[in-house]
């Protein structure tokens, strides 16, 4: 996995370009992390409701293109500088929750 740190990556994800429409699948571009950033290797994601929520863009100004699916399970690719308590290679369960309540993101597999 460590062998991409640093560099700009290419994966595929599902874009949503307006609120409502199909979602598209398409390459996209991911920048390597800045400090106190990391970038992972998502492995399982879904859509839950808040996904959807803004999806729709109901009540919200839109914010388009979107790449949905903060619930999600992956394996941490390369850090930024200044992250210690993660490294490449840990398995994570990224969680908007733990980022809104002021906590660091629910860690499996380290310390």
């Amino acid at each position: 996995m460590s062998g991409t740190a640093g560099q700009v990556i290419r994966c595929k994800a599902a874009v949503a370009w307006e609120a409502g429409k199909p979602l598209v699948i398409e390459e996209v571009e991911v920048a390597p992390p800045q400090a106190m950033e990391v970038r992972l290797k998502i492995l399982f994601t879904s859509l839950c409701h808040t996904d959807v929520y803004f999806w729709e863009a109901k009540g919200q100004t839109p914010l388009f293109p979107r790449i949905f699916g903060h619930e999600a399970g992956g394996i941490v690719e390369s850090v930024g500088e200044g992250v210690t308590d993660l490294q490449p290679g840990d398995h994570v369960l990224p969680c908007i929750h733990w980022r809104m309540q002021g906590l660091p993101a629910l860690q499996i597999g380290g310390e």
